[in-house]
């Protein structure tokens, strides 16, 4: 299974490598490098159905549960 956040969908990035002598060249022979997600191993407790869930969530889904709530967070995302 992919590393992605149960929220809002955030994975991985491939962005470029650069040196600042290779930038004023044409040869870059730098590469790619792969970005990952800022993701987070937490238990949400969810007070209407009284029970924790644990989920895979990014730093920016936790900020969209403590905004929204759990329950409606993790019901329009599907996990409930």
């Amino acid at each position: 299974m992919a590393r992605e956040c149960e929220v809002t969908g955030k994975s991985t990035q491939i962005g470029g490598r650069y040196s600042n002598r290779t930038r004023a060249t044409q040869f870059n022979p730098t590469g790619k490098v792969r970005r990952k997600a800022n993701l987070q191993k937490r238990r949400i407790y969810v007070a209407e159905l009284g029970k924790s869930i644990l989920v895979d969530i990014s730093v920016n889904g936790m900020r969209h549960v403590k905004k929204n709530g759990a329950f409606a967070t993790l019901k329009k995302a599907g996990i409930i």
